[in-house]
């Protein structure tokens, strides 16, 4: 049986207002794209507490910041990339 990840976003208003509607509509495709999304639990978090870092992403307790649409693929790939 495949582990369950569990990955967070903080959807705080400093976060939100430096893209992350963007960054969570990449993520969402990406899971999808492939085949992740029944391994992966991907929800919203209110604030990380870490605004000056963000954009933020908490993926199974461990936080990734300054996440942007830049370099949202290569962390996807990094962190997913073997788990198919």
């Amino acid at each position: 049986m495949a582990r369950i990840i569990e990955m967070q976003i903080c959807l705080g208003s400093s976060c939100f207002s430096r893209g992350n509607k963007d960054i969570v509509m990449y993520i969402k495709e990406y899971l999808k794209k492939n085949h992740l999304d029944d391994r992966v639990v991907f929800k919203g978090s209110r604030c990380m507490d870490k605004c000056s870092n963000g954009p933020n992403l908490m993926i199974n307790g461990r936080m990734i910041e300054e996440i942007s649409l830049a370099n949202i693929e290569a962390i996807m790939v990094r962190e997913f990339g073997n788990i198919k």
